[in-house]
Order: structure tokens, then C-alpha cells, then sequence
């Protein structure tokens, strides 16, 4: 069997074990020079949370999210820079992303750039969660990151938030400006640099963590496509494989993610919103081996872990939000599945120092 260079799942016994969410090392472009000229041991740093530097020269090569998120956190911290994420972006170069910055690269309009950005996230970041909507002629791309264990993801955030930006604002020009950046933490004490990468348009403790601009600019054309470069392309599009389709068990988590918070989350709802009856849709479902129940199941866990990642959200609020009918089955849910208790994930995601995580041996061979 074929397995991701990411995450993948493997049998030991009679058990089904699934790494951890990872990312490609190239993630970590630039680490080293900033690192450096910020005074830091990027040697001592890396190898504190189980990375090894040497493995920076294989851009291609994967790592838990959660070691990448961090770094950048201990980074920060030891550097006295809340705006490290930030400052890491500015070392990225388009390479970054693999094969799939190629391709992105050639395409002539902003809105299928960022259907493939999307629709691949599986081959740069498996913890990686982005989304675009639109309505009242405003575009809003929101992301996040789903990594199955509390780890603080600040600097992350601000990395990819960057990221993305500058992604954008290579395709659309240099003087496309968004309506605003979001974040979904506290403002940092100094906006020097965020203003610098980002503009002035910033938003802190929103709702979410993303870019807000015009529908308009969807549409607008590659201001730096490359019209000689379609074989590139093409060969950068074999070497990425087919993009995940939609299942319909995807789709089942769309409307899951909906209808959780109104209290309205049955099979006949989400059977009725995909416009099938409720037999249909366990049909669908099972297809995939997937049922309602473990969907919501699946939804709850990654809303949970967004939710707690936000201190503005009160226990009492995230269980509403998550569809429970008081706090403490909501305690027991989550306990269940994360053996801990929602507060206690919460306290160790924000605790610092960060545990040091030994590098875990590679899995059996199949």
C-alpha cells in the first residue's frame, strides 16, 4: 500500500495507530539566518523540541506541526520577539510550498490559486486548515490549525497569515492592499514589523485568524504569470498527485460545523441541507467507512481545539458551540477523547517553557 509522506495511518497488532499532523521542513525556510542575526543558538532551539538541524537541507523531508509550532514559540520567547512568525515570513521564497508553487504560479486567476491552495493542503501542511467565503461583495479566507494536541500556535499563525498574504500580493501586485488582517489573539506591545509586512489594516482578538478583501480581487488576473510555463507546470502538477476530492463525507462536515452551534445538528438536517433523504446519506456515508455520529465527533474535536486556542471563549460558551446540552457533557466528551479536561488542555497549550519532545521512533514496516 501507498502511504503520504505525512501523516499515515498503520496497523500494530491489532491496533490502528495515526501519526501525528506534519509538515514539510521547508516550512522552516529562512530559520536559521533569522535565528542567528536575532542573537539565538538555532542548534540548542531546534534540538530542544526533538528537530535536527541538519534535516533543514531537505526542504521535502516531514515533521509533526507541533515540533514546527514550537520552535517558533521557544524562538520567540527566547528572542524577546513577539513578532518572530512575522519576521520569518519575509525569508520565504515561492519554493516553499514544493511542486505546488509552480503551479500556483501559472494559474490566471486569484480565486483558482486559492482552490488549489486549499484543495493541497495535504502536500504542504497536513495541520493546515484554510477556507474561503464570500458574500456582500467581501471575500473572507479564514485559517487554522488542527493538530490533536494543545500546543500554543501564535507565531504560526502569524507565519502563515504572512505567508498567505505575501502569496496574494505576489499574484495581484505589489500595490493590492486587503481590507484587513485578522488575528484571532491579542495585539502583540509593538506593531512595527506587523505594520511593515502586513499594512496598518490589522485586526486583533477577532473572531478568526485570516484576510478580509474584495470579491473582486477573486477574479483579478496573475499579474505575474508566466505564459512560457506550462510544461513546468505540468510536470509540477504529476509530481503533486490528484487533489483531494470532496467526499461526501466532507460535505457532511461543512453543514456539521453549521448546525452544531444552533442546536440543530441531526441526520435529518444535514440530510435535508445536501439534499438527500436520511437513508441516502448513511449510504453516502458509509461509502467511506464514515458515519453521522463519528463526523460530529470528528467536527467537535477539531471546533473544540480552535475554540480553546482563543481565550475570549468562556468553557460554558465553547460547550454551547459545540452542540452540548450543558458544560459538564461537554467535560466528559472531551476527556474521553483528549484525557484531559478542557481547562487542562487549555493551561497546557499556554505553558511555557515547552516540554521537550523526544524524536519518536519512524513507524513498522507493512
Amino acid at each position: 500500500m501507498l502511504y503520504s509522506a505525512g501523516q499515515v495511518s498503520y496497523l500494530v497488532g491489532t491496533f490502528v495507530v495515526t501519526s501525528k499532523p506534519s509538515s514539510r521542513y521547508g516550512t522552516l525556510s529562512g530559520y536559521l539566518e533569522l535565528a542567528t542575526s536575532l542573537g539565538l543558538d538555532p542548534d540548542a532551539l531546534m534540538r530542544s523540541v526533538g528537530l535536527d538541524p541538519a534535516d533543514l537541507a531537505v526542504p521535502d523531508k516531514w515533521v509533526p506541526t507541533a515540533r514546527i509550532a514550537r520552535l517558533l514559540e521557544l524562538s520567540a520567547r527566547a528572542g524577546g520577539r513577539e513578532d518572530f512568525g512575522i519576521l520569518l515570513a519575509e525569508y520565504r521564497q515561492p519554493s516553499t510550498l514544493g511542486p505546488l508553487s509552480l503551479v500556483l504560479r501559472s494559474e490566471p486567476v486569484l480565486r483558482s490559486a486559492l482552490d488549489l491552495l486549499i484543495r493541497y493542503e495535504h502536500s504542504y501542511n497536513e495541520a493546515i486548515r484554510i477556507r474561503l467565503s464570500e458574500g456582500n461583495g467581501l471575500a473572507v479566507i479564514r485559517l487554522w490549525f488542527e493538530m490533536g494536541e494543545p500546543v500554543a500556535a501564535r507565531q504560526g499563525e502569524e507565519l502563515a497569515v504572512a505567508a498567505l498574504h505575501k502569496i496574494i500580493s505576489d499574484f495581484l501586485g505589489p500595490t493590492w492592499r486587503p481590507l484587513s488582517v485578522c488575528f484571532s489573539h491579542d495585539s502583540p506591545a509593538k506593531l512595527d514589523t506587523h505594520i511593515r509586512v502586513l499594512g496598518d489594516r490589522l485586526r486583533f482578538g477577532h473572531d478568526f485568524t485570516g484576510l478580509m478583501l474584495y470579491a473582486r480581487d477573486l477574479d483579478a488576473p496573475n499579474s505575474a504569470a508566466d505564459p512560457g510555463g506550462r510544461l513546468g507546470k505540468d510536470e509540477a502538477q504529476w509530481a503533486l498527485g490528484a487533489p483531494r476530492s470532496l467526499t461526501a463525507a466532507d460535505r457532511a462536515r461543512d453543514l456539521v460545523e453549521v448546525l452544531l452551534p444552533n442546536g440543530r445538528c441531526s441526520a435529518d438536517e444535514v440530510a435535508r441541507a445536501m439534499g438527500v433523504d436520511r437513508r441516502t446519506l448513511h449510504r453516502h456515508l458509509a461509502r467511506s467507512g464514515d458515519t453521522l455520529s463519528s463526523i460530529v465527533d470528528v467536527s467537535r474535536a477539531a471546533l473544540a481545539e480552535r475554540y480553546l486556542a482563543n481565550d475570549r471563549y468562556r468553557m460554558t460558551e465553547i460547550s454551547a458551540l459545540l452542540g452540548f446540552a450543558a458544560p459538564s457533557a461537554f467535560t466528559r466528551w472531551f476527556r474521553a477523547r483528549f484525557g484531559d479536561s478542557p481547562s487542562q488542555w487549555r493551561a497546557r497549550r499556554n505553558r511555557f517553557p515547552v516540554e521537550p519532545e523526544p524524536i519518536a521512533p519512524p513507524p513498522p514496516e507493512v
